[in-house]
């Protein structure tokens, strides 16, 4: 399963609202691609449609969808906000990954 902490479901129901998606019919889809200075890199983006090979959760009041293959990686993630001038945006705490840039953007296993 993947979390969503209550900081992170607050920006991302804003977020889809500001960009015509409905948090409570719309997901959130995570998922991993190569690349990235570790490897591996996430990547977050709004959808209407589920696919046949996404696995569905819900955490905080955010739909989320995950292909199988990325699920593999994503496993018991949480994903965090931290805004502010020094905030880094959307975070991943990844229990997966053994090594992290440093930017928080990309991972390796």
């Amino acid at each position: 399963m993947i979390k969503v902490s209550e900081s992170a479901s607050k920006k991302i129901v804003e977020m889809m609202h500001d960009d015509g998606f409905d948090a409570a019919h719309d997901f959130v889809r995570v998922g991993v691609k190569s690349g990235g200075c570790s490897g591996l890199s996430y990547e977050l983006k709004f959808d209407k449609s589920i696919g046949e090979n996404d696995k569905v959760f819900e955490d905080n009041n955010v739909r989320i969808a995950v292909e199988k293959k990325s699920f593999l990686y994503l496993a018991g993630t949480v994903l965090e906000y931290s805004g502010g001038l020094n905030g880094k945006g959307f975070v991943f705490n990844n229990p997966n990954a053994s090594r992290t840039c440093g930017c928080g953007e990309s991972f390796s296993l």
